[in-house]
């Protein structure tokens, strides 16, 4: 590659991948630099180095194994020239190689005035060219030389790579390797133009005549043959029949994939029509639903958006239930519920951006953002989190995605927020969030999170300002009650010192038969087989199973001793209070928190419980969810924001979007005459 001497380039140059023969090339005896002038491109004589060493140690390889036959008198000379010019190019290469590295470890170098870039650029060339008639003095004294040259210019190459191992291993080098091979994995595949080659790769690759629900269904029109590839189940049986009709029109001079696709847009409107001659591209596309028509000496075919998913029609979500709202709820098709968001959100500047993921499942994921208010740097962060993983598969969509992208290892709490809701994600969309939607699962992601965040839900927004407010400090009250309850009446029991004179009550009246602690475990083991219990126990029988459950094992584990009636009841109410908290996972681990203050308690008593909590709070202070901060509006303090946590404000008084986000449109709706 050559740049323009006119060009004038003051930032660091840019080095764009190529063959190494290109390289050779680009050398420089006779290229021309990034800056313009003549001189030395930046990776060509290390690539060009690399290969005279490769050669150079094959030759020490022949030496040391003993084949030192001499040859004839013409190959003699002319291969003792060849290793001369070897030396001297290793010497040469190897002094531009260190002088390559000094300019990248002096990065204030390459900022300097123009002026100087050039003269130090012709300093080169003058000292190059000195270098060079040095080196042709030499090699015309070492013609006449013996035959020993080849083996002191190995030596010389063993000796170079083993002083700087870098020369060979170089990051660019390999980046470079790397992104070849990339390209010539994603080398398009041609579609076969011969239906008996078409249907024998069909056999080969996907398994028609061994999979039944693999359909290849050949046919005959206009006196050329032609197939309909799909997958029995995700075709459209109506769309496939109206289109073979149009197709009974055509003649054997219609039937080629141009003509047959202007035909298709024309008479048959509703159904998309592209062409596809990579046959990767068709296999996705069919295996996502669509239908391939296939023509015979065609190397293009088409494909028909015709699909069919099996689905289930939008139903009131299980866990996010209103008493004021809408009944309609997230799919298993992805299809659905961006289009349930876009009827909430008809605004232009909404964006749905697809992708897909893992190499064996091809699972379709949507990320959805308005790209006038949300911050760009938090889509581009999310999109190359994604774009990076790398597995064979999500079947289990959100939740490997979430694993994959977040890696947040053993954290128990949840650093994002998942929603079965349009109208949650609708309202997280015009805050400045990104949703993520994934195929075959009816959640959808909301990025990024917050603590606070987790625990708010939809039917505060249903009632009025003042019950808003009351719903959501009852739920926080309970989730409190949830984590801190259980450890601070233990820590009263063990140390009855600590309790105010109103609290005298507080204890345990008649000891069991098991100490405390174990009964704590116990009891959270037991709330725990309860709801893994209701969840698996058929709808019938889950009244009955609760009632046996809840009221006879408890009763008798009372009566007979085992259990302390305390600790039956605050167990009852900690348990209460993790059902309210209307993020699942952030109930969950709220209860992993719960039996560590536990225990803490009752291994260290007072210093175990502060320690415990404090590490706590340290642990959701430093939490990050997509570089934000976890534990926002508290730490860092944002009084606005700590404000509407709080309190459920008003519609028309809640003018500003959260400042978390970083929104480009900073207010929700213009300035009043008032303000």
């Amino acid at each position: 590659m050559r740049l323009d001497e006119d060009k004038e380039i003051k930032t660091t140059p840019m080095i764009i991948p190529m063959p190494i023969e290109n390289y050779r090339k680009e050398s420089r005896y006779g290229a021309k630099s990034h800056h313009g002038k003549e001189g030395m491109s930046d990776i060509g004589p290390v690539l060009e180095a690399l290969s005279i060493v490769e050669k150079a140690l094959e030759q020490q390889k022949l030496a040391s194994s003993g084949d030192e036959t001499a040859p004839e008198d013409g190959n003699s000379s002319g291969n003792q020239t060849g290793s001369q010019t070897a030396t001297r190019d290793t010497r040469e290469n190897a002094d531009e190689d260190k002088a390559v590295k000094s300019e990248h470890n002096n990065p204030q170098s390459e900022a300097t005035a123009e002026g100087d870039g050039d003269s130090e650029i012709e300093s080169k060339d003058a000292a190059h060219g000195e270098d060079n008639s040095e080196s042709l003095q030499q090699e015309g004294k070492q013609q006449n030389g013996s035959g020993t040259t080849d083996k002191h210019s190995a030596e010389q190459a063993a000796s170079i790579t083993d002083e700087d191992p870098e020369y060979v291993v170089d990051p660019i080098i390999a980046k470079w390797k790397n992104q070849r091979q990339e390209e010539q994995k994603r080398e398009p595949q041609p579609i076969p133009a011969e239906l008996e080659q078409f249907v024998k790769k069909l056999e080969e690759e996907v398994g028609y005549k061994k999979s039944f629900d693999v359909v290849v269904r050949e046919m005959t029109f206009g006196d050329k043959r032609t197939a309909f590839f799909f997958l029995n189940g995700f075709a459209k049986e109506s769309v496939l029949t109206e289109v073979l009709k149009r197709l009974t029109y055509l003649h054997s001079e219609d039937l080629s994939s141009g003509v047959i696709h202007s035909f298709l847009d024309l008479y048959v409107p509703a159904v998309q029509v592209v062409h596809e001659s990579d046959w990767d591209n068709m296999m996705t596309s069919v295996l996502s639903g669509a239908t391939a028509f296939f023509i015979d000496g065609e190397s293009t075919l088409l494909i028909i958006d015709a699909k069919n998913f099996p689905s289930r029609g939008p139903e009131e979500p299980s866990l996010e239930r209103v008493v004021r709202g809408s009944r309609d709820g997230f799919v298993e098709t992805m299809l659905v519920n961006v289009t349930l968001v876009r009827r909430r959100l008809r605004d232009k500047h909404l964006r749905y951006e697809i992708m897909r993921l893992g190499d064996r499942t091809q699972t379709d994921i949507c990320l959805a953002y308005i790209d006038d208010i949300v911050d760009m740097e938090l889509v581009e962060s999310i999109r190359d989190k994604i774009s990076q993983v790398k597995l064979d598969g999500v079947p289990f969509a959100d939740k490997q995605l979430e694993e994959a992208t977040i890696k947040r290892g053993w954290n128990p709490f949840p650093l994002v927020r998942y929603s079965e809701r349009p109208d949650v994600v609708a309202v997280h969309l015009m805050e400045g969030h990104v949703a993520v939607f994934v195929d075959t699962t009816p959640s959808v992601m909301i990025l990024p999170t917050t603590f606070f965040n987790l625990i708010q839900h939809a039917e505060e927004n249903r009632q009025t300002p003042f019950i808003g407010t009351y719903l959501r400090w009852v739920r926080y009250f309970g989730i409190l009650a949830s984590l801190f309850l259980l450890p601070i009446w233990f820590l009263f029991t063990l140390k009855p010192e600590l309790k105010p004179p109103f609290l005298d009550f507080i204890g345990v009246q008649q000891a069991g038969r098991i100490p405390l602690v174990a009964q704590f475990i116990l009891a959270e083991v037991g709330v725990d087989l309860l709801r893994m219990a209701a969840v698996h126990t058929p709808t019938p029988l889950a009244t009955a199973m609760s009632l046996i459950a809840a009221i006879l094992i408890g009763d008798i584990a009372v009566k007979t001793g085992l259990f302390v009636n305390e600790v039956i009841m605050y167990m009852a109410v900690a348990a209460i209070g993790m059902f309210a908290t209307p993020s699942y996972e952030l109930g969950l681990a709220n209860r992993i928190v719960r039996l560590v203050l536990i225990v803490s308690v009752a291994a260290f008593k007072v210093p175990g419980f502060m320690v415990a909590t404090t590490l706590l709070f340290i642990f959701l202070t430093v939490s990050r969810s997509f570089n934000r901060p976890y534990m926002w509006p508290l730490i860092p303090f944002d009084f606005r924001g700590l404000w509407n946590v709080l309190i459920r404000t008003p519609v028309l008084q809640n003018r500003t979007r959260p400042n978390l986000l970083k929104p480009q449109q900073k207010r929700r709706m213009p300035k009043s005459k008032e303000e």
